[in-house]
């Protein structure tokens, strides 16, 4: 019995190898659609990652359009003021959406907890320049242009830090910016980095 033997290399290059036998072969391929699930890490940016002490914001753009998860990772993070942390979505290098969230985030221990909300981008509790964060947001493409978010971690020594939320854009995601809540308190430790996959 002869076979037909269809093998692919990692260019993407598929090559399809049929036996000589008499007579008329037909061979037909279905149609398929291809996920890239590659999984990505970006280059992480510390607090001074361009050389300056003074940034309020750090950026990671010129991302690929067939992104559907982003995770942001943070390393003992903190800023200058009392600002709460901000994801905001960017769908240019330097266009970022900044209303129509709907994000809350938490800070919570033993003695207690704090909320806080945000329409101007994904919220993450932080009240003072001395606590750092560390731990993971993931932002996912639900449908079309929009993206739910969840984020966890450790807040200062005692506190964990938990919350979500969701954002429709007006087109492709093509940029994340970490940012603060009220813009120019400045990153004074630690450090963020991004993963993201198709």
């Amino acid at each position: 019995m002869s076979s037909v033997v269809i093998s692919g290399d990692t260019s993407g290059t598929v090559t399809v190898a049929a036996p000589a036998v008499a007579g008329s072969n037909t061979l037909t391929l279905q149609a398929a659609t291809a996920t890239n699930a590659v999984n990505t890490l970006g280059t992480a940016l510390a607090y001074n990652w361009n050389g300056l002490t003074t940034n309020t914001y750090l950026d990671f753009t010129a991302l690929p359009s067939w992104i559907k998860r982003i995770t942001l990772m943070f390393n003992e993070v903190s800023v200058s003021g009392t600002s709460a942390f901000l994801i905001q979505l960017g769908t240019g290098s330097t266009t970022f959406t900044i209303s129509g969230y709907v994000s809350t985030g938490g800070s919570f221990s033993s003695g207690g907890s704090n909320q806080t909300t945000s329409t101007a981008g994904m919220v993450m509790f932080s009240n003072t320049g001395s606590a750092k964060f560390s731990g993971t947001m993931t932002i996912s493409n639900i449908t079309g242009n929009t993206w739910v978010s969840s984020h966890s971690g450790k807040y200062s020594t005692s506190n964990s830090n938990a919350g979500g939320g969701v954002i429709a854009l007006g087109a492709v995601l093509t940029a994340v910016r970490f940012t603060t809540v009220n813009g120019t308190d400045t990153y004074n430790a630690g450090t963020v980095n991004i993963l993201y996959e198709g």
